[in-house]
Protein backbone atom coordinates (compact mmCIF):
# COMPACT_ATOMS: atom_id res chain seq x y z
CA UNK A 1 0.00 0.00 0.00
CA UNK A 2 1.32 3.29 -1.08
CA UNK A 3 2.18 5.60 1.74
CA UNK A 4 0.08 9.09 1.53
CA UNK A 5 2.44 12.49 0.63
CA UNK A 6 -0.47 14.91 0.87
CA UNK A 7 -0.60 14.84 4.65
CA UNK A 8 1.45 17.27 6.89
CA UNK A 9 4.13 14.26 8.11
CA UNK A 10 5.87 14.31 4.57
CA UNK A 11 7.64 11.25 3.95
CA UNK A 12 11.32 10.73 2.66
CA UNK A 13 12.72 7.33 3.17
CA UNK A 14 9.86 4.62 3.53
CA UNK A 15 9.34 1.16 4.17
CA UNK A 16 5.65 0.34 2.26
CA UNK A 17 4.29 -3.30 2.85
CA UNK A 18 5.07 -3.33 6.17
CA UNK A 19 2.03 -5.14 7.14
CA UNK A 20 3.85 -8.28 5.96
CA UNK A 21 6.65 -8.09 8.50
CA UNK A 22 5.02 -6.62 11.29
CA UNK A 23 5.98 -9.11 13.97
CA UNK A 24 3.55 -11.30 15.16
CA UNK A 25 0.63 -9.54 13.09
CA UNK A 26 2.73 -9.87 10.03
CA UNK A 27 0.33 -10.13 6.95
CA UNK A 28 -2.81 -8.90 9.36
CA UNK A 29 -1.51 -5.73 10.64
CA UNK A 30 -3.22 -2.39 10.27
CA UNK A 31 0.15 -1.10 10.21
CA UNK A 32 0.90 -0.46 6.63
CA UNK A 33 4.10 1.60 6.11
CA UNK A 34 6.96 3.09 8.29
CA UNK A 35 8.62 6.25 7.33
CA UNK A 36 11.41 8.69 8.03
CA UNK A 37 10.47 12.72 6.88
CA UNK A 38 9.79 15.66 7.86
CA UNK A 39 7.72 16.16 11.26
CA UNK A 40 3.74 17.13 11.02
CA UNK A 41 4.82 19.23 13.88
CA UNK A 42 7.75 21.80 11.89
CA UNK A 43 6.91 25.30 11.94
CA UNK A 44 8.34 27.62 9.59
CA UNK A 45 12.22 27.92 9.58
CA UNK A 46 12.18 24.90 11.78
CA UNK A 47 12.86 21.46 10.36
CA UNK A 48 12.87 18.89 12.13
CA UNK A 49 12.80 14.91 10.83
CA UNK A 50 10.44 12.55 12.42
CA UNK A 51 9.59 8.25 12.10
CA UNK A 52 5.90 7.66 11.80
CA UNK A 53 4.07 4.41 11.51
CA UNK A 54 1.46 4.20 8.81
CA UNK A 55 -1.67 2.48 10.11
CA UNK A 56 -5.18 1.86 7.63
CA UNK A 57 -8.46 0.71 8.77
CA UNK A 58 -9.29 -0.56 5.10
CA UNK A 59 -10.62 2.99 4.66
CA UNK A 60 -9.11 5.24 5.38
CA UNK A 61 -5.66 6.73 7.60
CA UNK A 62 -5.80 6.28 11.04
CA UNK A 63 -5.51 9.16 13.54
CA UNK A 64 -3.72 6.47 15.45
CA UNK A 65 -0.55 6.47 13.38
CA UNK A 66 2.26 7.09 15.37
CA UNK A 67 5.02 10.21 14.39
CA UNK A 68 7.74 10.22 16.76
CA UNK A 69 11.27 12.57 16.82
CA UNK A 70 13.76 10.16 15.85
CA UNK A 71 15.61 10.20 19.25
CA UNK A 72 12.54 8.82 20.74
CA UNK A 73 12.73 5.96 18.59
CA UNK A 74 16.19 5.73 19.51
CA UNK A 75 15.03 5.92 22.94
CA UNK A 76 12.77 3.05 23.05
CA UNK A 77 14.96 0.79 21.22
CA UNK A 78 17.07 1.78 24.34
CA UNK A 79 14.51 0.92 26.77
CA UNK A 80 13.45 -2.23 25.20
CA UNK A 81 17.33 -3.74 24.94
CA UNK A 82 17.39 -2.76 28.66
CA UNK A 83 14.36 -4.20 30.03
CA UNK A 84 15.07 -7.38 27.61
CA UNK A 85 18.78 -7.35 29.29
CA UNK A 86 16.67 -7.31 32.51
CA UNK A 87 14.31 -10.30 32.37
CA UNK A 88 17.61 -12.49 31.06
CA UNK A 89 18.29 -12.65 34.96
CA UNK A 90 15.03 -11.78 36.08
CA UNK A 91 14.13 -15.48 37.34
CA UNK A 92 16.62 -14.58 40.37
CA UNK A 93 14.13 -12.41 42.19
CA UNK A 94 10.87 -13.80 43.30
CA UNK A 95 8.74 -11.21 41.75
CA UNK A 96 11.03 -11.08 38.61
CA UNK A 97 12.81 -7.75 39.96
CA UNK A 98 14.01 -6.44 43.79
CA UNK A 99 11.21 -5.05 45.16
CA UNK A 100 13.53 -3.12 47.67
CA UNK A 101 15.53 -1.10 44.48
CA UNK A 102 13.01 -1.36 41.27
CA UNK A 103 15.14 0.89 39.20
CA UNK A 104 16.64 -1.63 36.84
CA UNK A 105 19.52 0.95 35.58
CA UNK A 106 20.39 4.81 34.75
CA UNK A 107 21.13 5.09 31.54
CA UNK A 108 23.63 8.35 30.55
CA UNK A 109 22.21 10.15 27.56
CA UNK A 110 23.11 14.29 26.81
CA UNK A 111 24.59 14.79 30.42
CA UNK A 112 22.14 13.19 32.48
CA UNK A 113 20.37 10.11 32.42
CA UNK A 114 17.50 7.84 31.44
CA UNK A 115 16.00 5.71 34.47
CA UNK A 116 14.63 2.78 33.53
CA UNK A 117 12.85 0.80 36.27
CA UNK A 118 9.74 -1.39 37.40
CA UNK A 119 6.43 0.58 37.70
CA UNK A 120 6.08 0.02 41.38
CA UNK A 121 2.52 2.39 41.12
CA UNK A 122 0.90 -0.42 39.14
CA UNK A 123 -1.45 -1.81 41.24
CA UNK A 124 -1.17 -5.20 39.18
CA UNK A 125 2.73 -5.20 38.98
CA UNK A 126 2.96 -8.65 40.39
CA UNK A 127 0.27 -10.37 37.75
CA UNK A 128 1.57 -7.80 34.87
CA UNK A 129 5.58 -8.31 34.88
CA UNK A 130 4.95 -12.20 34.79
CA UNK A 131 2.64 -11.75 31.82
CA UNK A 132 4.83 -9.06 29.87
CA UNK A 133 8.28 -11.77 30.71
CA UNK A 134 6.19 -14.05 29.45
CA UNK A 135 5.07 -12.08 26.10
CA UNK A 136 9.08 -11.49 25.98
CA UNK A 137 9.92 -14.56 26.02
CA UNK A 138 6.90 -15.96 22.97
CA UNK A 139 8.49 -13.07 20.91
CA UNK A 140 12.08 -13.40 21.60
CA UNK A 141 12.80 -14.99 17.90
CA UNK A 142 11.00 -11.83 16.42
CA UNK A 143 13.09 -9.69 18.72
CA UNK A 144 16.05 -11.64 18.46
CA UNK A 145 15.96 -11.19 14.50
CA UNK A 146 15.57 -7.55 14.64
CA UNK A 147 18.06 -6.88 17.21
CA UNK A 148 20.99 -9.34 15.35
CA UNK A 149 20.09 -6.83 12.71
CA UNK A 150 20.20 -3.72 14.14
CA UNK A 151 23.55 -4.94 15.78
CA UNK A 152 25.19 -5.70 12.42
CA UNK A 153 24.15 -1.91 10.74
CA UNK A 154 25.10 -0.50 14.13
CA UNK A 155 28.39 -2.01 13.49
CA UNK A 156 28.52 -1.31 9.94
CA UNK A 157 27.95 2.76 10.90
CA UNK A 158 31.28 2.16 13.35
CA UNK A 159 29.07 1.70 16.69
Amino acid sequence: MKIPTTLKHKPVIISENYENVDGRYAYNSDAKGLSLGLAQWNDRGKVDVSAKVWRYTGEKWSRQSEELPLHRVLDLAILICRAKLHFREAYRYEKLYDTETPVIDRVGLQGDAMTVAVCTDNEKINEDIKLFSQALSIDDELMGERLSTLSRILKEMGY
